[in-house]
């Protein structure tokens, strides 16, 4: 997407990658959880046991869906700006002036956190391999993140940059 400002056109990417291989498996795991406790064999078995489990499952299968759901970035003159899930929690935003180097890497399905995984060397947000845009900060960490055209991403941080 471009947009025209004071200074001339802007050049802004948005995508959004959806965490498919994590949350079809947990709601399936957390189904079968379900029936395997409802059978009532070999445990306390209670009814009000069985509540709480459906409960605490159903809690879960929310957050994952609420923040590990999806991915969005979005790329421009305010710099890198990351979101998870239907709510946009967790959030992290990269200023332009903290990014050192943007660039397009292929990144190996061995590297894929399949979610968000921070280290005091860096932050991966990935949910497939391919493709992915990597960021070097000027503090000499790295930020990972899976977006759909990486390519558009890292242009738009490019002339996000250009006088």
């Amino acid at each position: 997407m471009t947009t025209h400002t004071a200074t001339g056109p802007r050049t802004i990417y948005t995508g959004r990658t959806t965490n498919w291989p994590v949350i079809v498996p947990t709601v399936v795991l957390a189904v079968l959880l379900v029936a395997m406790g409802s059978t009532g064999e070999g445990g306390r078995g209670g009814s009000g046991d069985f509540a709480v489990i459906v409960a605490l499952l159903a809690i879960g299968i929310a957050a994952n869906i609420l923040t590990a759901s999806s991915v969005r970035a979005s790329a421009g003159p305010n710099g890198f700006d990351v979101r998870w899930g239907v709510v946009g929690w967790p959030r992290c935003v990269y200023r332009l002036d903290e990014i050192q180097h943007a660039e397009v890497i292929d990144l190996p399905w061995y590297r894929v956190t399949w979610g968000l995984w921070w280290s005091p060397r860096g932050t991966s947000c990935t949910v497939r391999s391919g493709p992915t845009v990597r960021l070097t900060l000027v503090n000499g960490r790295t930020v990972t993140v899976s977006v759909p055209e990486p390519h558009l991403a890292v242009r738009a941080i490019h002339e996000a940059r250009r006088p």
